[in-house]
């Protein structure tokens, strides 16, 4: 009776609930930590930040004037010498346009950091989670396998001294050996999350580091408001947005280049006796619009803006419905694993509770303790399974808004 004793205490002490949060320990890395250290070190954030150096180089190139040009003639003719030069000038706003249009680039690639930025950070919040699941779920996994290899003991102890059928001892192995094969692959599922987790926060695998972050159900989610949030804060608008402002400046700086330059030119000439010595010429010449009058250009450029535009609204469409979508599931999701939490986790304990209580007493054998044990650990898998299929929902909501929730 001694082993069936030491059985009924740790399945006792098995019985605290595996999902709710356990207290931080010293160095336990936080989601809001994990973002912050991912936004600094992940290498496609990283890589993104690297073009806005290139877009104000641009903006410097944009804002060039052209050069003047200097000319000298020696000749046989007269006058003989003759040293002069032309200024181009830049009618139509040319130069404003295009500075117009290189900070609308800026602005562009701006937008699209922000993007990328809100991608990782919702992989980030996707890896966290998925770690602390795996986690808890190696966690529920790991003590059924203990609390089994201890009941094949005993129930083996038992057979060998005739006090159960050998039945008892098979089943107590059966349960053991299907208990370890499980560990087994939680185990593996734990070293691919983190992986994956590492691999994001731009640190070395296998790290280890511990998790805060509480696996637990947030506050209502109201489609209305996610919309909304949505409309104001998403990043994929946002780089949509920058994208048509920037089209609509080189259409108006294509429509500048209709306009024709003015070149400007001054020349001194010499020894030209015995009319003069000095004598001087200045010229004004334009290109005349004759056969390339830029007005292809302005048609491209025209028929870009209105596809970005359709574009746009074809986007507001899709997110108002993924996001819709999302907010429905993740509520679904949500009320689902509360309703584990605060109902369906309890009476489970309850009924392990009964067994327990009924095996000490001798009222039932190893088989309906054990039978117990795996309806009680297949209760606390599916609640795990719930508390992440919420946290996956949450993601997608997440995504498909293109900002953050918190």
């Amino acid at each position: 009776m001694q082993g069936l004793t030491v059985i009924v205490c740790l399945v006792a002490l098995s019985r605290v609930l595996l999902i709710a949060q356990s207290p931080a320990s010293p160095g336990a890395l936080t989601l809001d930590a994990a973002i912050e250290r991912a936004l600094a070190a992940n290498p496609a954030i990283a890589a993104a930040r690297l073009t806005r150096p290139i877009h104000i180089a641009g903006l410097r190139v944009a804002g060039e004037r052209p050069n003047p040009e200097v000319n000298a003639e020696i000749e046989k003719e007269t006058p003989k010498q003759s040293f002069g030069v032309a200024v181009p000038f830049e009618l139509g706003g040319k130069r404003a346009k295009r500075l117009a249009v290189g900070e609308a680039t800026l602005r562009a690639a701006d937008a699209e950091l922000a993007s990328i930025t809100a991608q990782v950070r919702n992989d980030v919040r996707r890896a966290y989670f998925d770690v602390l699941v795996a986690e808890r779920r190696l966690t529920v996994l790991g003590e059924l396998r203990d609390l089994s290899a201890r009941a094949r003991d005993a129930a083996r102890t038992r057979f060998e001294s005739g006090d159960v059928p050998r039945l008892e001892a098979l089943q107590a192995d059966l349960a053991f050996n299907t208990a370890i094969t499980e560990a087994t692959s939680a185990e593996g599922a734990v070293t691919a999350a983190r992986a994956r987790f590492d691999v994001l926060l731009g640190q070395p695998s296998g790290s280890g580091q511990p998790l805060s972050t509480p696996l637990d159900a947030g506050v209502p989610i109201v489609t209305a408001e996610m919309l909304q949030l949505a409309h104001t804060q998403s990043t994929e608008l946002a780089a949509l947005d920058r994208r048509i402002d920037e089209e609509r400046a080189r259409f108006d700086l294509s429509r500048a280049l209709r306009a024709p330059d003015v070149v400007a030119g001054a020349t001194l000439t010499h020894d030209a006796e015995p009319e003069f010595t000095y004598g001087w010429r200045a010229a004004v010449s334009m290109t005349v619009p004759l056969f390339t009058t830029h007005a292809a250009g302005v048609a491209v450029e025209q028929a870009t803006l209105a596809q970005l535009v359709a574009q746009r609204q074809a986007t507001v469409a899709r997110i108002d419905g993924e996001v819709s979508a999302a907010a429905a599931s993740a509520e679904a999701e949500r009320l689902a694993y509360v309703r584990y939490r605060d109902s369906i986790l309890p009476q489970a304990q309850q009924v392990e509770q009964l067994a327990q209580d009924s095996y000490q007493l001798g009222q039932t054998g190893l088989a309906a303790l054990l039978q117990a044990l795996q309806a009680s650990r297949d209760v606390r898998l599916r609640a795990l399974d719930a508390v992440s299929r919420y946290q996956s929902a949450v993601a997608d909501l997440e995504r498909a808004i293109g900002a953050p929730l918190q």
